[in-house]
C-alpha cells in the first residue's frame, strides 16, 4: 500500500522511473533504520490509514501524501533539527521530480509543523498533526508499545535524563486546551490520549 501510493503519487509529476525507485529506496532505508523503532514504515501505514479515513477533508491530498512520506525521514534522537533537516530533503526530492513550488511550500510548512503539533491556519496541516499524534490516543496496549519503542529509540540517553525530558513532553500536551485540533480526531482520540499520557506520567 505504501510503496504503490507513493509511485501512483510521483507518477503525477515525473515519467522517470528510476528516479522514483530511487526515492522510494531512499524513504525505505530511512524508514528501516536498526536506530528506529516507532518512526518506521509502520509508523508510516498507520498515518496513510488514519488519513485515508479524513481524505473527502483534505484539500489538498498529494501535498499531505509528501509530507506523510517525507515529515521524519531524518530522525536522529541526540538531534533537534530534524523536521528542518528532514523538510530540506523533501525539497531537494520534489524539486528532482518537477512537483510544483506551492506543493513543495506547503510540504515544508506541514513538515514543520510536525515539531510543536501547534494548531495551524490551514486545516490540511491540522488533520495531518491530529493523524501523526493518533498513537497518543490508541488502546493502553498498543500505546505502551509506542512509548517502550520510542525509549529504545532514545537509549543512548539514561533513565535520569530521559524520564525528565519525557515528562515535560507528555505534561506539554495535557497542558494544551486541546490535543487534536480538529474535531474528528478529538472526538475519536482526546479522551483516550489524555488517560495514556497520564498513566505513562505515572509509571515515569
Amino acid at each position: 500500500m505504501l510503496k504503490e501510493t507513493f509511485i501512483k503519487l510521483l507518477e503525477n509529476y515525473t515519467d522517470d522511473k528510476n528516479l522514483v525507485n530511487e526515492l522510494w529506496s531512499e524513504i525505505t532505508q530511512n524508514y528501516s533504520d536498526t536506530n528506529r523503532y516507532y518512526h518506521t514504515l509502520q509508523h508510516l501505514e498507520n498515518l496513510l490509514q488514519q488519513l485515508t479515513t479524513v481524505k473527502n477533508h483534505i484539500k489538498n491530498w498529494n501535498t499531505v501524501l509528501f509530507t506523510l512520506y517525507y515529515h521524519d525521514l531524518v530522525y536522529h534522537s541526540t538531534q533537534a533539527n530534524n523536521e528542518e533537516k528532514s523538510a530540506e530533503l523533501a525539497e531537494k526530492r520534489m524539486n528532482q521530480s518537477s512537483v510544483p513550488t506551492e506543493i513543495i511550500e506547503h510540504c515544508k510548512n506541514q513538515i514543520l509543523a510536525t515539531k510543536y503539533h501547534s494548531k495551524s491556519a490551514d486545516s490540511d496541516t491540522d488533520y495531518f498533526t491530529d493523524a501523526d499524534l493518533s498513537i497518543l490516543g490508541q488502546p493502553w496496549e498498543v500505546y505502551s508499545l509506542y512509548y517502550k519503542n520510542v525509549r529504545k529509540e532514545y537509549s543512548v540517553y539514561t533513565d535520569l535524563v530521559y524520564n525528565a525530558g519525557r515528562k515535560k513532553v507528555l505534561q506539554h500536551f495535557l497542558l494544551m486546551n486541546r490535543i487534536f485540533r480538529t474535531d474528528f480526531f478529538y472526538k475519536k482520540f482526546e479522551n483516550q490520549a489524555r488517560q495514556n499520557l497520564e498513566n505513562e506520567i505515572a509509571l515515569l
